[in-house]
């Protein structure tokens, strides 16, 4: 397959990487530094799925330069989504179809508005990696696990592709029987994760075993799966247990993309995250104290950090 990844930070960089090793003709769309190392010496992997250094077929920061691809996975920043319909339009063919991993539930919606229904398919992703340095990314967990599925939750012939293409490329993927429902999931998780985390300052080691700290990550989560309920998604009644054990399992040292963006004063995804179950659960009804404190603590420094760009 012809793929371009819009946003070949961390996770796209590891994405595309990974496609590249498997022999897949990819386009990386990143700018700066980062840019510049890939286009002078590839794209430097270091993971427990092994050690790469990427050389993709085209590196730039000019979509145009890329031409008609099959698949464009979108992996900016939630906030950039409503920009990346017209960023992407040169690489878009009749067949293309796009595929965004925002952390979030809203990125397929704003591109449908643009795009349309068929050029968009819904996607999730579970991996920590952290771009190191300009060419760089560290893979930390084990093994990068994706999910993909048209979003009328229809089985494709597009869509079985692109999963065993990304399995050949050592990505888990699976093809949910709702993938809003697994997107869902997602959030439930990275909201108490990520909000926690944020609000701490700790890694997971830490605020997971405090039972106050813990305790709030519990209620952010119930109050995401209220949410989803009311909306018709089928979220099981154990997800939250299964979350928590998930979160339990994960290295005592890690930290969420989120939290990290917070601490070294950057742009977060905070309003796409735990903002987005604020305003979803005000439209829906559904109180969501939890949520509401991890916004209200953290939405200054936010406001703050963007005043600066």
């Amino acid at each position: 397959m012809r793929i371009a990844i819009f946003g070949a930070g961390a996770l796209g960089g590891y994405l595309g990487a990974r496609l590249v090793e498997a022999g897949e003709e990819v386009a990386l769309i990143a700018r700066g530094a980062h840019l510049n190392t890939i286009q002078q010496r590839g794209l430097t992997i270091s993971s427990q799925q092994g050690n790469y250094v990427a050389h993709p077929a085209v590196a730039t920061d000019k979509p145009s330069e890329v031409g008609n691809v099959d698949v464009v996975v979108v992996s900016v920043k939630a906030w950039q989504v409503p920009a990346v319909p017209d960023a992407i339009a040169p690489m878009m063919g009749p067949e293309t179809f796009v595929v965004p991993i925002q952390n979030g539930v809203e990125a397929p919606s704003q591109l449908v508005e643009k795009l349309g229904e068929h050029a968009v398919i819904g996607g999730c992703i579970q991996i920590v990696a952290q771009l190191l340095n300009p060419g760089a990314i560290l893979h930390v967990t084990p093994a990068a696990n994706m999910s993909i599925g048209e979003l009328n939750n229809s089985r494709s012939q597009r869509v079985d592709l692109f999963q065993q293409t990304l399995i050949n490329a050592k990505i888990n993927c699976t093809i949910p029987g709702n993938i809003h429902a697994a997107m869902w999931t997602k959030l439930l998780y990275i909201a108490a994760t990520s909000g926690v985390g944020a609000i701490t300052r700790a890694p997971f080691g830490a605020w997971r075993t405090l039972p106050e700290t813990r305790a709030l990550a519990h209620d952010i989560m119930e109050e995401v799966f209220s949410i989803a309920t009311s909306r018709g998604i089928p979220l099981p009644e154990s997800v939250v247990s299964t979350m928590m054990a998930t979160a339990d399992g994960f290295p005592a040292e890690s930290t969420t993309s989120m939290q990290r963006d917070i601490m070294e004063g950057r742009p977060s995804e905070l309003e796409f995250i735990n903002g987005s179950i604020v305003r979803l659960g005000k439209l829906a009804g559904v109180s969501t104290p939890a949520n509401d404190f991890v916004y209200h603590c953290l939405v200054l420094q936010e406001s703050i950090a963007r005043a600066s760009l």
